[in-house]
């Protein structure tokens, strides 16, 4: 198949470690994979399975971006795409724009998270073919705005041979808790802050540490961040490292994980920390309790109850058997059904049925 994967986005979030995992998986499968990004995108690095000819890149400013629409459309044309592939909610109306442009192509989009739509994008997804939800709480958001019969439930799926690889760490003086996502109110970083104060109250040999980039509008969200830390005291216990372009670099360190979000349409990070062996701690939002079942292969507390989160990290820091079983019961949770295979496979059959449509 000719495919052409779209996206604007200017930072790697778990949705764009999707689109890069999926179309390096595509490629390598034999599919011609090409790929629209924003000017100055990080994603032009991570599609390492994908020619440079076919890596092209746009202005993409906005869902209005009538010339980015245009280009898009000449693309599908000269290319011949057969399925166009869009996985932003401001690319949509980009997408389905220049596929109304391109008869011969199929729209299919991807939703990864639980935000609600725009009444305009009602209009703009009567040309989807399908849309993916990562989820089935996803899903039933979708549902409000798109036809039943149109949204298929595909879960991420990651590598698990990048994640089998890793060499844990023999045991160390120093328990490390550990976060991954990006730095904005939604992720709960807060509330994963005020259960380490709480923790660090009663233990003083365990670290914390926070990875992420800045996602806030005025980038203020690191420095929010770092005064709660140094109003609470804990300059020495918890560690604000960023982006990492490798969460197994860090995953390899961690005792706990922890997913403190508010919300989350399905949580990549926690695949990733349950593939490492890694045991997990989330709140119970929609994409956690898909993937969690509670103190068989994790453990959830409510969403916003710091101290719970910090009686529940503290039980699993005293009990080193119960972080093992917790341990093994996810990675095989994972093995069976999160892998990166049975994603794109699913994927592949989503787009076949689209072509279908055309026939």
């Amino acid at each position: 198949m000719r495919i052409l994967q779209i996206s604007s986005a200017t930072s790697i979030g778990g949705g764009e470690k999707h689109l890069a995992d999926l179309a390096n998986a595509l490629a390598q499968r034999g599919h011609a994979v090409h790929a629209a990004l924003r000017h100055n995108s990080p994603l032009v690095t991570e599609l390492y399975a994908l020619p440079q000819e076919r890596i092209m890149t746009l202005p993409l400013r906005n869902s209005l971006d009538i010339s980015s629409a245009l280009k898009l459309a000449r693309i599908i044309r000269e290319r011949e795409i057969e399925v166009v592939h869009a996985h932003l909610a401001r690319d949509y109306p980009l997408a389905a724009f220049a596929v109304g442009r391109a008869a011969h192509a199929q729209l299919v989009i991807t939703r990864h998270v639980l935000f609600p739509l725009k009444p305009l994008h009602r209009l703009v997804l009567r040309r989807v073919a399908y849309a993916i939800a990562v989820s089935r709480a996803v899903g039933e958001s979708l549902s409000a705005i798109l036809d039943p019969s149109k949204i298929v439930c595909v879960p991420n799926g990651i590598d698990l041979k990048k994640f089998e690889a890793i060499a844990r760490l023999s045991v160390k003086d120093r328990l490390l808790v550990g976060t991954i996502g990006n730095l904005a109110p939604v992720k709960g970083h807060e509330d994963f802050i005020r259960a380490a104060s709480l923790i660090a109250a009663k233990r003083d040999d365990v670290d914390f540490i926070i990875a992420g980039e800045d996602e806030s509008p005025a980038k203020d969200m690191r420095a929010q961040l770092e005064r709660l830390i140094r109003r609470l005291g804990l300059s020495e216990r918890i560690h604000l490292v960023g982006r990492i372009d490798d969460a197994t670099r860090l995953l390899v360190e961690l005792d706990l994980f922890v997913s403190a979000s508010r919300s989350e349409g399905f949580g990549l990070a926690i695949i990733e920390a349950m593939a490492s062996g890694v045991p997990v701690v989330a709140t119970r939002s929609a994409g956690a309790c898909e993937i969690i079942e509670d103190g068989e292969t994790g453990r959830l507390v409510p969403i916003g109850d710091a101290r719970s989160l910090a009686e529940t990290i503290l039980r699993l820091l005293g009990d080193r058997e119960e972080r093992e079983r917790l341990r093994r019961q996810a990675l095989g949770v994972v093995r069976q059904r999160f892998s990166l295979e049975r994603m794109v496979e699913e994927t592949e059959k989503v787009y076949r049925q689209a072509l279908t449509l055309s026939k």
